[in-house]
């Protein structure tokens, strides 16, 4: 069959190039330009996607990708230029329900009614999925789900959303949709801790710490997977109730799947995830595609905007970290109490004490430093919480604190201290049963781990008003704070709370915690958490470590997988993370040099109150390289073998830094120079 010759004709008001069949003479060429022309004719055009029923099921037929829906057990195939992509189907346990306080499983396929027809919208096609009729037994119960998948016209993305309509039975866990068959899976990425890398036949079982958003399972909510080449990542837009399931025995395959749970006993709100195809692709195309994301929700504020709002912070760059404490008191009742050596139950180190440890510190040669304070408080480190102050007595009191924060300030030493509001101890002034988090069956949490002895958990409810009490009376008695440490806030996943005189979801939960971060950079400057999950980011200029996970667990111990700079690739500029540089230990895989993963990461190192020469070195080393990187984006991380130990990174400056975890050799290119190299000798501006 031969193509007919056609006119091009140029109009509309953007000069648009028109092929017109020769053969339908000038006349019709000429309605055609006139309808360009004349703006009062023209329409909008709003791209479609063909949707269809077909033998096999519900088609979307994409520009890149076509997507088929299975009618039955609602397993989906993706099908793209280079790789099929397909889900598991439903199958029991896909559903947990309750009603009248029992739980029951169900597979989504067992709704007896179900209906699916196509959904559009000017910027997505796809198809509509009710389901309804689902049983308990004889009994038919009251509850609704709406699915949806739909591709996007401009990415290509899949996006597939929940909504349930509740009545006496309640959604408690819904896995929709199902994670991609494993058999055809290469290669898992997962944002837990740092970031992990898992080859399909990893010979050891791994698991995630927990399995909920942000926390040490997914520092960022999000996964990716390969099949070989291509790639494909899920990305839930909608995370504070959600997370995964996941599953590595030894040997393999890897299961991972989403996760939805209710919020506060209900599934209240609409719940979206969206699924982004790479061809081909890897983990630093997943992390560029979350940094667009992030940027985007305006979870990712860079230093550099930071730093414009609160300059105190800016003193971070190039800086090494000083982590010291004042006194640990550990309580009878606490599991770390050591009955056979009492001595260790109680130890203390006076502000005046450790001012001097400071000084020595700067006639070493660390001119510069952020002073992280542990045990000021009253009975010392993890006592009492949220009712801390008067400082300890037996360590000097209010005077004593004064003298060591005057101290800090003279030295040019950014001063902060560790705090606490989500540990509630029982002997703290103001406990009261009525302030703690009530879980949903009417019970308060309890434990007795910590120094403190007896706790239970603040309901995040009250943690804002707590900090500025404090914090506000810091700075009235003369205390020079820079900033403080809000313990857990930023690693543990927003909790619930069931009072019905103050009930709080994860997500209010979440926002109260980030106010309580904002009233220390209002108050004092520098804001500091434990670890950097996602949501607290905006918020966060430093945090105490975001290193790797370990097996069993992050005190010590083989790296969980491959470890991978994945945070930092996204939010290397938005961030100061200090790294121990020590072989091994919190974090640091036992065979690895955490003064590589610094280097490669730029990050700031921890130095010693006493550093020797070799380690006062790498200390200069590190504190350079962030001088020259801190506010640069990570690009790429690269292997540069097949045993992962010679690793790569670059970043967008085109500073580039190679390290071998073997030898212990790196190189940076272009190489530091003596000005840079001069940066911990430069004491910060002293501060008024």
């Amino acid at each position: 069959m031969t193509r007919p010759s056609l006119h091009w004709l140029c109009g509309g008001a953007h000069g648009r190039l028109l092929a017109v069949p020769a053969g339908l003479g000038c006349s019709v060429a000429l309605l055609v330009l006139g309808l360009v022309l004349d703006p009062a004719s023209a329409q909008p055009v709003v791209p479609r996607n063909a949707v269809e029923q077909s033998p096999e099921g519900w088609v979307i037929h994409g520009t890149r990708r076509t997507v088929t829906l299975n009618a039955t057990n609602l397993a989906i195939r993706i099908e793209g230029p280079d790789a099929a992509w397909v889900t598991g189907p439903s199958s029991g346990g896909d559903l947990v329900l309750q009603t009248a306080g029992k739980q029951t499983a169900h597979a989504l396929r067992d709704a007896t009614r179900v209906r699916i027809h196509p959904l559009s919208t000017g910027y997505a096609d796809g198809l509509a999925i009710q389901l309804a009729g689902f049983q308990d037994g004889d009994r038919e119960l009251d509850l609704k789900l709406n699915l949806s998948v739909s591709l996007d016209h401009e990415s290509g993305d899949l996006v597939g959303e929940a909504v349930a309509w509740e009545g006496q039975s309640q959604v408690r866990e819904l896995r929709w949709p199902r994670g991609f068959d494993p058999a055809a899976i290469t290669t898992t990425i997962v944002p837990f801790m740092q970031g992990m890398l898992l080859p399909r036949d990893w010979p050891r079982k791994v698991f995630l710490y927990d399995s909920l958003s942000y926390g040490r399972g997914l520092y960022m909510p999000w996964w990716g997977q390969q099949q070989g080449k291509a790639a494909a990542m899920v990305i839930l837009e909608t995370p504070d109730d959600a997370g995964c399931h996941f599953e590595h025995p030894p040997g393999g395959p890897t299961r991972i799947e989403p996760r939805w749970v209710h919020s506060l006993g209900r599934f209240s709100y609409p719940r979206r995830l969206r699924i982004c195809f790479f061809e081909p692709g890897n983990y630093v195309d997943m992390a560029r595609r979350y940094r667009r994301h992030a940027i985007g929700n305006g979870t990712l504020v860079t230093l550099k905007e930071k730093f414009t709002r609160n300059p105190i912070a800016a003193g971070l760059v190039g800086t090494p970290v000083i982590h010291t404490s004042i006194l640990s008191h550990i309580q009878p009742e606490s599991s770390y109490y050591q009955k056979d050596n009492p001595a260790a139950n109680h130890q203390l180190t006076t502000f005046d004490q450790r001012a001097a440890e400071l000084r020595r510190a700067r006639e070493a040669g660390v001119k510069r430093a952020y002073l992280h304070l542990d045990g000021w408080g009253f009975r010392g480190y993890d006592n009492l919480h949220p009712d801390v102050l008067p400082p300890s007595p037996e360590a000097g009191g209010w005077e004593g604190m004064r003298r060591f924060a005057d101290t800090c300030a003279e030295l040019g030493y950014l001063f902060a201290v560790h705090d606490q509001y989500r540990d509630f101890y029982h002997d703290a002034a103001s406990y009261s049963e009525d302030l703690t988090i009530i879980e949903e069956n009417g019970s308060r949490p309890f434990m007795q781990i910590w120094w403190g002895g007896k706790q239970s958990i603040l309901c995040s409810r009250f943690a804002p008003g707590y900090v500025e009490r404090n914090h506000r009376r810091l700075l009235a008695e003369g205390v020079k704070v820079r900033g403080a440490y809000l313990d857990v806030f930023a690693v543990v996943p927003g909790d619930e709370c069931y009072s019905p005189a103050h009930p709080v979801t994860r997500a209010e939960s979440l926002r109260y915690r980030g106010q309580a971060f904002d009233l220390i950079r209002d108050l004092e400057g520098i804001v500091s958490s434990e670890e950097p999950a996602d949501w607290a980011m905006r918020h966060l200029h430093l945090v105490h470590h975001a290193p790797f996970a370990l097996d069993p667990n992050p005190g010590k111990g083989p790296g969980m997988g491959v470890p991978i700079p994945l945070h930092s690739l996204v939010y290397h500029d938005t961030l100061v993370v200090p790294w121990s540089l020590s072989k091994g230990g919190w974090g640091i895989p036992d065979d690895d040099l955490g003064f590589l993963h610094a280097l490669l990461s730029a990050g700031v190192p921890y130095v010693s109150l006493s550093p020797d020469p070799a380690h006062l070195e790498q200390v200069r080393t590190v504190c350079a390289l962030h001088r020259r990187l801190a506010l640069v984006p990570m690009e790429r991380h690269a292997f540069l073998d097949p045993g992962f130990r010679r690793q790569k990174t670059t970043f967008a400056d085109g500073t580039t830094v190679e390290a071998d975890f073997e030898t212990g050799n790196y190189s940076i290119h272009p190489p530091l120079t003596p000005a840079e190299l001069k940066t911990l000798e430069e004491p910060l501006p002293k501060l008024p």
